[in-house]
């Protein structure tokens, strides 16, 4: 069970895209999405986060998210994401 929290419609295309791709490898996961604390983008595998935008300042690599599910998949422990992209890019 994927579960993401993030708060306003700015963060709903990240969700959106990051449950297709999770859909897309694992079939039969249970992705879904939930309102959260302001500035939040956070993510849970099995009720164990492992992700936060709080904590981060940035948004998960989807490569890190996809071999969290994995390793969740083949009954390995899920650690905590600690690297993440920028929210935003200046150029």
């Amino acid at each position: 069970c994927v579960q993401c929290y993030e708060l306003d419609y700015w963060y709903e295309p990240r969700f959106q895209e990051l449950k297709r791709v999770v859909t897309a490898e694992f079939t039969d996961a249970d992705v879904s999405g939930f309102v959260g604390r302001q500035g939040s983008f956070e993510i849970e595998i099995n009720g164990q986060l492992i992700f936060s935008k709080l904590e981060t300042s940035g948004f998960p690599y989807e490569d890190d998210i996809m071999d969290a599910i994995q390793r969740a998949y083949d009954g390995q422990p899920v650690e905590k994401i600690t690297k993440s992209r920028p929210p935003c890019v200046i150029l």
